[in-house]
């Protein structure tokens, strides 16, 4: 992704010579889709994107500490590029993050601290943690997008330098979206594609604030309760982006939807089926292929590997 690193604002990467992951055409649900294999990454997300750019910035103002809030991907990622720059790490992961993501963060040599509650409060406790240190989050800190955009860059690339009409993704704190919208919001303002693609944002019925917002008209999310899903890579009850989020997917003249848990179950087996060995969060966008009509040249990203998430796929399939 570096290929890219005169629209990247840092000096010197911090890096694995990550991205430019695969672009394939697939169909699925009967409609023809490309698929960008973004579990192809070295920590095995998209994160690796922010991961790589933030740990990039850190290093470059001269920290030598850092913490972050997750759900797991995020967390990982941030792992893996601190352990890159030698920078010590603390992870704030909620009870019940999968085993997998687990065991991942704590072999890069982060402090792994799971709290007791909800995703919410984990927020609570690194944000505490980080009155000492710094707070690479890839919620708050904008350089996480600067990396995230570089998805759109690829995609734009990939496509012989042309966007395409639809890009559909799972949404919870928006870090795929936001970067998305801002990466095409680039190239058209640069006049290297002459549209911004329809962006879709992709929720669970479990934990849908932001598709509850965007049906009511609200511009920031909905207050919900949430319940337990196994998107758990978007179980985000409070979206602090949410209002950068609906108005990203209003000007693309897109749409925010919830998909159920049986749906993203029959797209997971569906993918799984197909060779792409992703975990349930990933196929939360697959899942809304039934409901969208008119999609045009569209693509989806895969966000994470299912390696992370081996132990719940088995009891999926069993």
């Amino acid at each position: 992704m570096w290929r890219y690193r005169e629209a990247i604002p840092v000096s010197h990467p911090v890096s694995y010579c990550e991205g430019f992951t695969p672009i394939v055409r697939e169909k699925i649900s009967g409609k023809k889709v490309h698929l960008k294999l973004e579990y192809l990454f070295p920590s095995g997300s998209f994160k690796d994107r922010g991961a790589s750019v933030l740990i990039s910035k850190a290093k470059e103002l001269g920290f030598n500490h850092v913490v972050e809030d997750s759900s797991g991907n995020a967390g990982a990622a941030i792992a893996a590029y601190s352990a890159k720059a030698g920078i010590t790490c603390d992870i704030y992961v909620p009870e019940g993050t999968s085993l997998g993501k687990l065991t991942q963060i704590a072999a890069y040599g982060a402090n792994l601290h799971v709290v007791k509650g909800s995703r919410e409060a984990t927020t609570k406790t690194a944000m505490n943690a980080a009155r000492q240190h710094y707070y690479a989050s890839h919620i708050w800190n904008p350089y996480f997008l600067q990396g995230t955009k570089t998805l759109s860059y690829e995609i734009t690339e990939q496509l012989g330098w042309k966007a395409p009409d639809t890009m559909i993704c799972p949404v919870g704190h928006g870090t795929l979206l936001l970067g998305a919208y801002l990466g095409f919001k680039e190239l058209k303002e640069a006049s290297i594609i002459d549209h911004i693609p329809r962006i879709i944002g992709i929720q669970t019925e479990n934990c849908p604030p932001l598709a509850k917002a965007w049906k009511k008209g609200n511009k920031t999310y909905t207050k919900i309760t949430k319940k337990q899903t196994i998107a758990e890579g978007i179980s985000i009850a409070e979206p602090v982006r949410a209002p950068q989020i609906i108005e990203a997917v209003k000007r693309t003249y897109g749409d925010i939807f919830t998909v159920s848990e049986d749906q993203i179950l029959c797209a997971l087996k569906v993918a799984l089926k197909k060779g792409y060995y992703i975990e349930p969060t990933s196929a939360t966008a697959l899942a809304g292929l039934n409901t969208i009509d008119d999609l045009g040249e569209t693509v989806i990203p895969l966000t994470g590997t299912g390696l992370k998430a081996t132990e719940k796929i088995g009891r999926i399939l069993s």
